[in-house]
């Protein structure tokens, strides 16, 4: 599994979660300052946008102060279902009720331990089918933006 991870600092959150991931045996994509790249925050949502959308990972992990930005800017880029998590029920939600695919978090809110719980809920929760017609209004709107 892999995943595309971009955040416009590098803080003991994002090590944090990099860090979480490969433990879990996941190939971590870095975009921007976690990769030591110097970026802006909408640049770097974008470009772990396009990934996750070009399917070179199966998710995306954005951060920024308030998670607000980047969460705007990924759901600009087709394919993409961004969703902005502070808990870990919301986070299994948004996997499970909107087959979410960028998992966001702010780096403001966020400690290592809730952001822990979070990407737990998110790799375990998988989408449901029972759900496929929202995903279908999804799909329409996607298609819409293209």
């Amino acid at each position: 599994m892999r995943a595309a991870l971009g955040s416009d600092e590098k803080t003991t959150l994002t090590d944090a979660v990099v860090g979480d991931l490969e433990k879990r045996g996941i190939e971590v994509l870095a975009v921007g300052p976690v990769a030591g790249e110097s970026m802006a925050w909408g640049a770097v949502a974008e470009r772990v946008g396009r990934i996750v959308a070009d399917r070179r990972a199966d998710f995306g992990v954005l951060f920024c102060w308030t998670g607000t930005g980047v969460s705007i800017v990924a759901n600009k880029v087709s394919g993409v279902r961004a969703a902005l998590c502070a808990d870990a029920e919301t986070a299994r939600g948004a996997r499970r009720w909107n087959d979410a695919n960028v998992l966001v978090m702010s780096l403001r809110a966020t400690s290592v331990a809730v952001a822990r719980e979070i990407v737990d809920a998110w790799l375990s929760a998988q989408p449901d089918d029972s759900e496929r017609p929202s995903w279908e209004i999804i799909e329409r709107l996607d298609a819409a933006r293209r």
